[in-house]
């Protein structure tokens, strides 16, 4: 589908850091330099915004004596911040899939330290929300940009989610902190060393301002200067003609494109579908969290508490996400995650104690973080780069309006209910209009969380159950193509096997077929390496032959599994263990082991043993006992699990071995119901 990169290939692939632990796959990613740089660049600027947010707030109190007027200060302020993402959602996403993102990154910046210096200058009232209006006009160029130029950074698709995370983790965790203690330290300084805003001139408010803009300038210089790669573009193949039709495009243009991209492409169209019921139901929890927390009777603290409980539920659901992902699809996660937050939210709403909200709260906000970074994630990996920036700013824009307009009308929603006491086990409980108000959003949150997994999910051949039962046991996760592997004693059977196969898989409407080929599974070729490395000893010949199924995998299987497609594989695993424990006398059960690890716990989903009479077979090495050897080694593996192999007679002409193994493929899928991957396959013929 056109706008998709590579199917769920660029979404699924794990890669050789997806299994290691967090710190590995943050230094992987950190040790690349222009990401590095970008990291550090989005630490200043998100220090500034977290400062320039409370200085603008402390400023505008000052300049007035008036008390309600004061405590409209903060709301105001962002409430200007927020406004033009919410009138121009679309623009910064034109601006970074139209115009160098490297430009338009520094230009925002350098704009934001000029309207930041001028509010300072000025100091009126008026041109302090106006200016912060166009601060905010400036960032939402700025992170559309930012957003949208990571992948392109990145040395593998795996690696944008544990970037996802380092930015989330700096933006929302590193910087926070620091721009609170640095606005902490130096509003102080007035107070601890008895300094006078007249003695320097200026109030602290301007001085903090200051230094904010001399923070965009900083950034906006190392942008410039140190990361050419944020001009980098990925261009996937097109038509001739149609790179410079995108760029003859106007804004007008490039708006419908997102449009219908968005209306058009299902991953998408779920994603903001999605989106729309999890802000809702959390703009419905912050927007009525205060009075929730009095109907709990637990204090004034209660609602810290609750607070608390929400960010480090946010902090444990970003973080865990990606060990989840490596076991449910990220198209699955994103709607599964809504739907638990929605049910997490009902007992939220139906909560009798603090104890107990506190929990659910906490669930509440693992699932909405696994969803936030999971969306992101599949923006930056399954959305082309050409307009990557445009959904990247209309997922920002409309988390932001839905966010807001939901903080917006619950109190005018909860106002509608009279409150009035309950006793519930001995206990008594306020049931007030905050209990229906976050019941009805937490209906909304179900509903979209489904019909955003319905939209999203397009791997029916595995059922939901399936999957979850696998995360559960924290096996890998299923991909959605399938895997046909052909097993037997001697290469020449299953290479002509295999062919035969793959020929016959390719019928009409049938999915991608991939005949996979194993160079280590030719001898001379084999011995060649082993030689060439010096390998004599049976366990490192083990350990070579693994580290090449291992690389075959990563390299050509798993990503074509993960595109859908059929792959036919002669000697997968199989007959190589039994023709090495035979060889070499080595433990099965070990081999078994070593081929789980090099991998990563694939296996086929139908093996077809091709069963030969090893009396028909020339000796190997002289070595008569070696063929009946592999022959119960695999006989055995066979019994062991049934439901995946199928065993065939390997006896006859190459024809007659072809139709029993065509047939027996055929009747396996029919009886799996996995018919819809090879659909309108030919009916074998049988023969007498």
């Amino acid at each position: 589908m056109a706008g998709i990169s590579g199917g769920l290939s660029e979404d699924e692939k794990t890669g050789a850091g997806a299994g290691a632990s967090m710190a590995h796959r943050a230094r992987s990613v950190l040790a690349i330099r222009p990401f590095r740089r970008l990291w550090g660049v989005t630490y200043l600027c998100s220090v500034g915004d977290w400062m320039s947010l409370l200085a603008l707030a402390g400023f505008a109190a000052q300049m007035t004596q008036d008390y309600k007027a004061q405590s409209f200060a903060f709301a105001g302020v962002v409430l200007t911040q927020l406004l033009p993402g919410l009138l121009f959602a679309p623009l910064g996403g034109i601006f970074a899939d139209r115009f160098d993102r490297r430009k338009v990154m520094a230009l925002a910046d350098i704009g934001r330290c000029g309207l930041l210096l001028s509010i300072a200058i000025v100091g009126s009232p008026v041109w302090l929300f106006v200016g912060n209006f166009l601060v905010g006009c400036c960032a939402l160029l700025w992170i559309p940009s930012k957003e949208a130029a990571v992948p392109n950074l990145l040395r593998r698709p795996d690696q944008v989610e544990t970037a996802n995370q380092l930015g989330m983790v700096m933006t929302y965790g590193i910087s926070v902190i620091s721009g609170a203690g640095l606005y902490a330290a130096i509003t102080g300084v007035s107070t601890n060393l008895n300094i006078r805003p007249d003695a320097i001139g200026m109030g602290i408010g301007r001085v903090i301002l200051i230094i904010v803009g001399l923070l965009y300038l900083a950034s906006a210089v190392l942008i410039a200067t140190r990361i050419p790669e944020l001009s980098r573009r990925v261009v996937a193949p097109a038509a001739p003609g149609a790179e410079q039709q995108v760029e003859q495009s106007g804004f007008l243009a490039m708006v419908r494109d997102a449009g219908r991209f968005v209306r058009t492409t299902p991953i998408v169209r779920g994603l903001l579908i999605g989106m729309i019921g999890a802000f809702a139901a959390a703009g419905a929890l912050v927007g009525s969290a205060q009075l929730y927390a009095n109907s709990l009777l637990g204090g004034l603290s209660s609602f810290g508490l609750l607070f608390v409980a929400l960010f480090i539920g946010l902090a444990s659901g970003m973080t865990g996400s990606p060990k989840v992902a490596r076991r449910l699809p990220h198209n699955r996660l994103f709607g599964i995650a809504i739907v638990v937050a929605g049910l997490a939210l009902v007992l939220v709403a139906l909560s009798p104690h603090l104890a107990v909200s506190l929990v659910t709260v906490a669930i509440l906000g693992a699932c909405a973080g696994a969803a936030f970074l999971t969306g992101v994630t599949i923006i930056g990996t399954q959305v082309e780069d050409a307009i990557r920036g445009r959904i990247n700013a209309i997922y920002q824009s409309l988390m932001k309006l839905i966010l807001a307009g939901a903080m917006a009308l619950t109190p005018v929603l909860v106002g509608l209910v009279r409150p009035h006491s309950i006793t519930l086990f001995g206990r008594e409980m306020v049931v007030d209009g905050t209990r229906p108000v976050l019941l009805g959003a937490a209906v909304l949150a179900v509903l979209a969380g489904v019909v955003a997994y319905r939209q999203m999910d397009d791997r029916r051949s595995e059922t939901i159950l399936a999957d979850l039962l696998a995360a559960i046991r924290r096996k890998p996760r299923r991909s959605s193509g399938m895997l046909i592997a052909v097993e037997g004693d001697t290469h020449l059977d299953t290479s002509t096997q295999a062919h035969l196969l793959a020929d016959w898989l390719r019928g009409p409407g049938t999915k991608e077929v991939l005949l996979a080929t194993d160079p280590a599974l030719d001898d001379a070729r084999l011995h060649a390496v082993l030689m060439g490395a010096r390998l004599t000893s049976p366990r490192a010949q083990a350990l070579a032959a693994a580290a090449v199924r291992a690389d075959l995998v990563e390299r050509e299987i798993q990503p074509a599994l993960d595109r859908g497609a059929l792959v036919v594989m002669e000697r997968f695993v199989d007959s190589p263990l039994a023709h090495l424990s035979a060889a070499a006398g080595l433990d099965p059960a070990e081999l078994e082991g070593l081929a789980d690890w090099a991998t990563s716990r694939l296996r086929p989903d139908i093996t077809v043993l091709l069963d030969r009479d090893p009396a028909t077979l020339r000796p190997r090495s002289g070595n008569s006992e070696h063929h009946w050897h592999v022959k119960s080694v695999l006989t055995d593996m066979a019994a062991a699990d049934p439901d995946r192999y199928v065993v065939v007679d390997g006896d006859g002409s190459p024809e007659d071995v072809a139709d029993r193994v065509r047939l027996a493929v055929q009747t396996t899928v029919a009886g799996r119901k996995l018919a819809r991957l090879v659909p309108d396959a030919p009916t074998p013929v049988e023969t007498g």
